[in-house]
């Protein structure tokens, strides 16, 4: 595969963008479609890992990790659609949240633990 040049989130943003305008989708992605279309595609991606163990999830065939990837690109693709069309920068979103769950889940006490803030 022919190397492709270094993308951002605000290239692929603008890419998908100009994708959907192409198209004449824009007119079918509205923040609630784009949401739909999103849990769609995570639920097309929990089917790949549905009855596996935990090992099995970790140490997917070739075949297997590469539907996993196109369904992994399928959410991210609606995602940042979903976020362009409701004006929302991914990462600066992304660093405050980061920043809100360091508070709610501080490592010296959360260590190991898989309950929710709300549980300690």
């Amino acid at each position: 595969m022919e190397q492709l040049e270094e993308e951002t989130l605000e290239t692929l943003r603008h890419r998908l963008r100009k994708f959907a305008f192409e198209r004449d989708w824009d007119q079918f992605h509205s923040p609630k479609n784009l949401s739909m279309a999103l849990i769609a595609e995570a639920a097309e991606l929990v089917e790949h890992f549905q009855w596996l163990t935990e090992e099995q999830s970790r140490r997917l065939p070739a075949a297997k990790l590469a539907e996993v990837e196109e369904e992994l690109a399928d959410i991210f693709i609606y995602l940042i659609r979903a976020a362009d069309k409701l004006d929302i920068d991914l990462i600066p979103a992304a660093l405050r949240k980061i920043e809100t769950n360091e508070r709610k889940y501080p490592a010296g006490r959360v260590r190991g633990s898989a309950k929710k803030y709300t549980e300690y």
